[in-house]
C-alpha cells in the first residue's frame, strides 16, 4: 500500500507540473537539463513515454526537449529516461548560469578606444 499511495502522490506531482507548463520550472528547478546527440537518436521514443512533461515527439518520432532545468521533482523521471535510452543519446547536463565578470578598476577609455576617436593609429606606408 504504501507504493500505490507514493506513485498516486507522484502521479499528482507530475499531473500539477504539466499544468503549470513553464511558469513551474523556475521553482524546485535543480542544475541538470536535458541534452539530445541528434545523430546517435534513433527516434525510439521511449524518453516521451517516461517524461512527457519535458519531452515531446515530432512527426517522425524524435524527441523535442523543453528547454531550462529539469524541475527537481522529475530528476528521478530524467534519470530513468536517460538511463533507457537504447542508444544513449539522451543525456543530463548542466545548466549554464549567468554571470557578470568582475568589476576591475579599468579606466572610462581605454586607448584603443581612445585611437579610434582621434582617427585610429597611424597608418604604415609599407607596402
Amino acid at each position: 500500500m504504501k507504493t500505490s499511495r507514493a506513485s498516486s502522490r507522484d502521479q499528482a506531482n507530475r499531473q500539477d507540473i504539466r499544468r503549470k507548463g513553464d511558469a513551474y520550472a523556475g521553482v524546485g528547478s535543480s542544475d541538470l537539463a536535458l541534452g539530445i546527440d541528434r545523430i546517435t537518436c534513433d527516434g525510439y521514443g521511449s524518453c516521451a513515454e517516461l517524461l512527457p512533461e519535458m519531452i515531446a515527439l515530432d512527426d517522425w518520432g524524435y524527441p523535442i526537449l523543453r528547454p531550462g532545468p529539469v524541475p527537481a521533482a522529475l530528476l528521478g523521471h530524467a534519470r530513468m529516461a536517460v538511463d533507457t535510452c537504447p542508444v544513449l543519446a539522451l543525456r543530463l547536463v548542466a545548466v549554464a548560469r549567468a554571470t557578470m565578470a568582475p568589476a576591475t578598476n579599468a579606466p572610462a577609455t581605454s586607448a584603443p578606444a581612445a585611437a579610434v576617436r582621434a582617427g585610429g593609429p597611424a597608418r604604415s606606408t609599407n607596402r
